[in-house]
């Protein structure tokens, strides 16, 4: 028996396969399955151009066989078979595709779809066996053949007998080893878990004998073990489903079987999409957010399918960061696979169905928010987050297409509102959308800073997110109306009281004095003309607010940021004459009062006050 050699270039592309090209061991029975599809596929389209050949489906399956005492995994089809010319240059060729040049014979028709393209996947199980045997007997042949080989070393193609059509591959599984355990590839219960994992929907039954207890004849409750045939696979995914036959129970259901989340999706998509590219998908929005959502252990992605066999578990490029809470799949024929079907090359049609989902995910979120406020309020509090990181990210590239999405508490509404529906509301003279922040909306609710917007009767939005003010940064206005946050500089608002020149002049010197007294904690010390009732708070100039500085310092990182901050005082409040008042008598008292109104405006903002055993000795001195 004459063993022959691969070629030159096929023994290369086998060894750096058998090392490199997959990157999990478990896919080899991915492979095999998908050819055992093909094969029986194959028998389906001469049926369409052949008056003698009758294709029953209900005929034709794949049954996986362990044999532990032996060590052999047998995958074995119904379908077409090989001669002994298709053996040799099919499995003697590699990276020689059957299918893809059967594929080119018979054009797809009713939907049926070869899934082989490369020709690699079949050496896929050298990675788990130390020899593979192919017995294979052709449709209208009455002779079979063996072709065997031991990996890279060669072949050999001798006749055998084989009762019917279809082929065997039998696997001789490789001994453990301390760094892999192939016992696992012998185990019923991994078997049916691999399969279901990446092979749950291939259009024909997948058949395994399964242990199961039953009750032993002629007992009522003693139990025997009895070896029973099962059928391990779905077969019809719910995404080829006509939609009108699925309930949102049988939606919910897929969710659950997929893990997809412990919750109920609060709103799903089913997508059947035909053009420049064709794909189905089906897409959930979660109710609840993941534990590790806002983690590095968190990943983002879809399921990726083609023709119905999982490509990847987590497909990351088909959903944009800001919607990376979205589950589900998508399955296509359209994709460009590489080698190893486990990447998806990046190409097109991958982009056109990441733009296509994106702009779903966006219509669905403005039909709920629009038609179903309660559960996107209830969307928003676990999500709303990462739409404003959206916004906020890739330098606001986002702004545009999220900005709508947004939902921030009102002032005058007390719940949460859109951006559109605040700048509805704005009477002409507005100029500005005005937002307080804080750490809570009893906490803004307080500051002394909202007293004259508030007073003017604007509506303030309420910032309780740390990201919420730097997105709004980045997208700067909404409809032309600029965003002010109560504590910048200048509100645009205009005075109703203003100081004479005289009283201004005076007042500069004391607030001059205050300022060298705090020399390096603030740029400015003024009068407020937004205070109301409060003796005084803190503003900044610049960029950079003061809500920014804290979230920026409190990074792991702590760059140590400062806002330009200002000291306004009111000077319509009797603190103020108490100033005045020390500032002509008694310098001393003023420079007590001056750190004591300081750190009292640092903790109106939540800051930590720099010394907090001379802010209690200060307190003290003013009380005997």
């Amino acid at each position: 028996m004459e063993k022959k050699q691969f070629q030159a270039e096929s023994k290369r592309l086998l060894e750096m396969m058998i090392s490199s090209i997959y990157s999990q061991k478990e896919i080899f029975l991915r492979e095999l399955i998908s050819n055992a599809s093909d094969a029986i596929d194959k028998i389906y389209y001469k049926a369409l151009t052949d008056p003698k050949l009758v294709f029953n489906k209900e005929d034709y399956y794949i049954k996986v066989i362990a044999d532990k005492e032996n060590r052999t995994l047998t995958i074995r089809d119904t379908g077409i078979g090989m001669t002994e010319d298709e053996l040799e240059n099919n499995l003697g060729v590699i990276a020689k595709s059957g299918s893809l040049a059967f594929k080119k014979e018979y054009a797809s028709q009713d939907g049926h779809e070869l899934i082989g393209q490369f020709g690699v996947g079949f050496y896929s199980a050298f990675m788990v066996a130390d020899k593979v045997t192919v017995i294979s007997r052709a449709l209208g042949s009455d002779h079979a053949f063996k072709w065997e080989s031991t990996g890279t070393d060669g072949y050999t193609i001798t006749p055998c007998e084989k009762a019917e059509v279809g082929t065997d591959i039998i696997l001789k599984i490789k001994e453990n080893t301390e760094e892999e355990n192939y016992d696992a590839f012998l185990e019923t219960y991994r078997l049916q878990e691999i399969i279901k994992k990446y092979s749950d929907f291939i259009r024909y039954p997948i058949k395994m004998d399964v242990t199961v207890k039953k009750l032993k004849e002629g007992s009522e409750n003693e139990l025997v073990d009895v070896q029973e045939e099962q059928t391990i696979n779905s077969m019809v995914p719910i995404w080829r489903k006509n939609k009108n036959e699925l309930t949102p129970e049988d939606y919910e259901q897929f969710y659950k079987e997929k893990h997809y989340g412990f919750d109920k999706p609060i709103k799903y998509v089913h997508l059947n999409v035909e053009g420049t590219v064709t794909y189905q998908a089906i897409l959930f929005i979660p109710e609840t957010i993941p534990f590790n959502y806002y983690t590095k252990e968190y990943e983002k992605g879809l399921e990726l399918y083609s023709n119905g066999v999982l490509i990847m578990n987590k497909c990351a490029d088909l959903l944009p960061d800001h919607f990376s809470f979205v589950k589900g799949m998508v399955d296509s024929d359209s994709l460009s696979l590489n080698i190893s079907r486990e990447i998806l090359q990046h190409d097109r049609q991958l982009k056109l169905i990441a733009k296509n989902i994106a702009r779903k995910i966006k219509s669905q979120l403005q039909s709920m928010l629009k038609d179903e406020r309660e559960k996107y309020e209830q969307f928003y509090k676990s999500f709303g987050r990462q739409l404003k990181y959206g916004v906020y990210s890739d330098f606001g590239a986002n702004k545009e297409t999220l900005q709508d999405l947004l939902l921030f508490y009102s002032s005058k509404e007390k719940k949460l509102v859109t951006l559109d529906e605040y700048v509805s509301r704005m009477p002409e003279d507005q100029k500005y959308i005005y937002y307080a922040t804080g750490e809570s909306i009893e906490r803004i609710e307080k500051l002394p800073q909202t007293e004259l917007v508030a007073d003017k009767g604007y509506e303030i939005l309420y910032f309780t997110d740390d990201i919420d003010e730097f997105a709004i940064k980045m997208m700067m206005s909404y409809k032309d109306k600029p965003f002010k946050n109560v504590s910048s500089g200048d509100l645009g608002i205009e005075a109703e009281e203003q100081e004479s020149d005289q009283e201004k002049q005076e007042n500069q010197e004391l607030f001059e004095y205050m300022k060298n007294q705090l020399s390096g904690k603030v740029t400015n010390v003024k009068a407020s003309k937004r205070l109301k009732n409060h003796p005084v708070c803190l503003s900044s100039e610049g960029e950079v607010t003061i809500e920014m500085e804290k979230i920026l310092n409190a990074q792991p990182n702590n760059p140590n940021v400062k806002a330009n901050k200002v000291l306004e005082i009111n000077i319509h409040h009797e603190v103020f004459q108490t100033l005045k008042d020390a500032f002509e008598k008694d310098k001393d008292k003023l420079n007590l009062y001056t750190n004591l109104l300081y750190n009292q405006a640092l903790l109106i903002e939540g800051l930590p006050i720099d010394d907090p055993v001379q802010f209690t000795n200060d307190i003290c001195k003013i009380m005997v």
